[in-house]
């Protein structure tokens, strides 16, 4: 091995290309470093510090998302010293704020009377509604993190509920900027930043309003990287049950014919949350506002499920069979009767590509017509 581009972690050779970072190298040999504010695909910033490494040499602990790999450098991840600095970061930030997962101790008194605030702040009747779906609740387990001897520390800013979509909670926000990152520069909508300082800084929305009132257009980008609970999409908030199974179906979004590839989280057969498929093409994990957001119309009462054939003046239940072939019949006795150019199709860009192209042969092919054109507003 080529001394030239090799850096040793925890004993162990690596080698690296140019510009890769410390975080990457140990990422690409399965080497688990803790992140919360890395975000794949954005310029890291080092902000959450958890992801601090030892390296030979340097007088502090190194952010390893942001320290480049130089050749003949030595890395520790787990030295004693980088496990104190670690549990010592994720006690801060679990103690800053409304983070009432089981790993946070008090004494019973104490925790009854902080639980309750919260299910005041919160208006749920439950626990944080991303228990067991939060990244900070897993490092504080891995890393056996409690906040018994720190004070509870309450929220300047009252939870953002007016959003048609998203639930800004600013009590479980831990300012790691992976929202900003995400809106910034995967996105480009530039519509939330850093705002204030200190004690109290915050993410804001344009001048500090609600994202309803900003340049947001509620792709939920912000949502889906979010590492705890301080954005939630208001539908899963809702309907979510957090004890009964869930299953995840990979599919492909129906509203463009882009072909966003999407995973589904189905609760009792009923879609309850929607992701971007970060492994697939085209779209990499992001989705717009409508392939996010816009599937309440799966599980509508009011959707037809039995076709329905009007007869004496009057809708009725039929089958498959019966309403196809009344569809056939008369297709074919207007084309009889008047010629295939009578006849047009509408379809919609809301439907895949492959919708489409049958669409159109089934009109040339079938019908023996090219009046075929799409509704943007089907």
């Amino acid at each position: 091995m080529s001394k030239e581009n090799t850096i040793t972690i925890d004993n162990k050779q690596f080698e690296f290309k140019a510009g890769e970072t410390i975080l990457e190298v140990a990422q690409r040999n399965n080497i688990f470093i803790p992140t919360l504010c890395h975000l794949k695909g954005t310029t890291p910033t080092g902000a959450c510090r958890v992801c601090v490494v030892e390296v030979k040499g340097a007088r502090d602990l190194v952010p390893s998302c942001a320290a480049p790999a130089v050749s003949g450098m030595f890395v520790r991840s787990e030295s004693p010293e980088v496990i104190k600095a670690r549990k010592n970061i994720i006690q801060l930030m679990l103690a800053s704020g409304n983070h009432n997962c089981a790993i946070r101790k008090f004494e019973p008194e104490d925790w009854t009377s902080f639980h309750l605030k919260v299910l005041k702040e919160d208006s749920y009747n439950e626990l944080c509604p991303v228990w067991g779906d939060c990244k900070l609740q897993d490092l504080a387990y891995r890393y056996q993190v409690t906040t018994k001897s720190l004070p509870v520390s309450s929220s300047n800013y009252p939870m953002e509920t007016v959003n048609p979509f998203i639930i800004r909670d600013f009590s479980r926000c831990i300012l790691c900027g992976r929202c900003v990152q995400a809106c910034r520069e995967i996105q480009v909508n530039n519509a939330i930043d850093f705002g204030y300082r200190g004690a109290k800084a915050k993410i804001v929305a344009g001048a500090d309003t609600a994202l309803k009132n900003s340049d947001c257009v509620f792709c939920g980008e912000c949502v889906q990287v979010c590492p705890v609970g301080a954005l939630i999409p208001k539908e899963t908030f809702k309907n979510k049950k957090r004890f009964e199974k869930t299953e995840t179906v990979r599919t492909t979004c129906s509203y463009c014919g882009v072909g966003c590839q999407m995973d589904l989280t189905v609760q009792n057969n009923k879609i309850v949350q929607v992701n971007g498929a970060k492994d697939a093409e085209p779209n990499h994990g992001s989705l717009c506002v409508k392939g996010r957001y816009g599937y309440d119309f799966v599980a509508s009462p009011e959707r037809l499920t039995t076709p329905l054939i009007k007869k004496n003046g009057k809708l009725e239940e039929a089958s498959w069979d019966e309403a196809l072939g009344l569809v056939a019949d008369r297709f074919t006795e207007i084309k009889t009767k008047h010629g295939s150019d009578l006849m047009g199709v509408l379809t919609s860009a809301r439907v895949t590509n492959e919708d489409n192209y049958i669409a159109q042969k089934f009109t040339r092919a079938v019908l023996k017509t090219n009046n075929i054109d799409h509704c943007a507003r089907l």
